[in-house]
């Protein structure tokens, strides 16, 4: 019971990392394909001016679902991270890098360092998700064996499911940023802005939607056993899912963004919750259960009481960060602020 609740919270932090800072990662790509100098300014300005109070907040998700794991199932994440170290030293590589450029490029006079620190930015925001997600295909197609270092170093990234993992993670998050950037350039922007985030959503929507049908086949064949965790006890999480993300660009095109975020925030939760129970209760497909990782119980009691005390801080917190920044008025809107300061990629 004390395992079970443990993993819920983890699995909990793992989605909230999913919707928020998966979005800053969208942002990123956007921010890529936002043109040349002039004619993508305003979207680069409406996408710092959203992001830029909150995108180092978001990585406290990750840092929370990494913490747990170490404390609560340490078999799993000393598994884990031995197998698959090369991924997730390139995912920590582009964090560290998109924290970097993001903050050179707002101090950057020249119009040189703004494209170069705006092009890392940019490509280091895209890659990051997809080595997220390869390490995520990993382990779910189970390449990732109990134990230090067992799992092949190259084969369990390089394979289909962990293709597939990144792609979708980067679709996903490009899809949950354009999603949120279209009520922020109704509230900030102006109609040119908000129709070019409406078609980005809606095309990112169908582009997933579209990624994930292929990826039945490439499940089927490469991760049986999550194919049929999926389309068995965990098939209503993903017609939810399905449902939510239809349901979100139904309310994109008859322009009710406000509502379209949750949807989308609805449909990415549905997935991501779809593989936790189509793997459960294994943690390492074919290896280690979530009783079989778990740690004591008086650790793991331990430890949902120091979440809990670190809740009672952090969420408020958290809550009034991201509420005061979605006050109209409260940010710059994007034609304003210091010419130039968004002027990279």
């Amino acid at each position: 019971m004390l395992a079970d609740l443990t993993l819920a919270v983890m699995w909990t932090g793992l989605t909230c990392y999913a919707l928020f800072g998966g979005a800053d990662f969208g942002a990123g790509l956007w921010d890529l394909l936002a043109g040349r100098t002039q004619r993508g300014l305003p979207q680069r300005r409406l996408i710092e001016h959203s992001i830029g109070p909150v995108w180092e907040a978001n990585h406290v998700w990750l840092i929370f679902v990494l913490v747990v794991l170490w404390a609560a199932f340490s078999p799993v994440f000393a598994a884990v991270l031995s197998t698959l170290y090369l991924p997730l030293t390139f995912a920590a590589l582009g964090v560290i890098a998109r924290g970097a450029a993001f903050a050179f490029r707002k101090a950057s006079t020249e119009l040189w360092q703004q494209r170069l620190f705006g092009a890392c930015f940019a490509l280091s925001s895209v890659v990051t998700p997809f080595f997220l997600g390869a390490v995520a295909g990993g382990v779910a197609s189970g390449r990732v064996p109990p134990g230090l270092a067992r799992g092949d170093v190259l084969a369990s990234w390089l394979n289909p499911t962990s293709a597939l993992g990144g792609v979708l993670a980067v679709l996903t998050c490009a899809h949950l940023a354009a999603v949120y950037l279209c009520a922020d350039a109704a509230r900030q922007g102006g109609p040119a802005l908000v129709r070019g985030f409406e078609r980005r959503a809606v095309g990112s929507g169908l582009l997933c939607g579209l990624v994930a049908l292929a990826g039945i086949g490439v499940l089927h064949e490469d991760a049986p056993e999550l194919f049929h965790g999926l389309t068995h006890r965990a098939l209503p999480l993903v017609v939810c899912g399905a449902v939510a993300g239809a349901a979100g660009l139904g309310l994109l095109v008859t322009g009710r963004h406000v509502a379209a975020r949750g949807a989308a925030g609805l449909a990415v939760a549905a997935i991501l919750w779809s593989w936790g129970a189509a793997q459960y209760p294994a943690m390492l497909v074919g290896g280690t259960s979530v009783t079989d990782a778990a740690s004591l119980p008086s650790v793991l009691r331990a430890i949902l009481i120091a979440l809990a005390v670190g809740a009672v801080l952090l969420v408020p917190s958290l809550w009034m960060l991201y509420a005061t920044f979605q006050r109209p008025g409260q940010q710059q809107p994007p034609g304003g602020g210091r010419p130039g300061a968004a002027n990279g990629g």
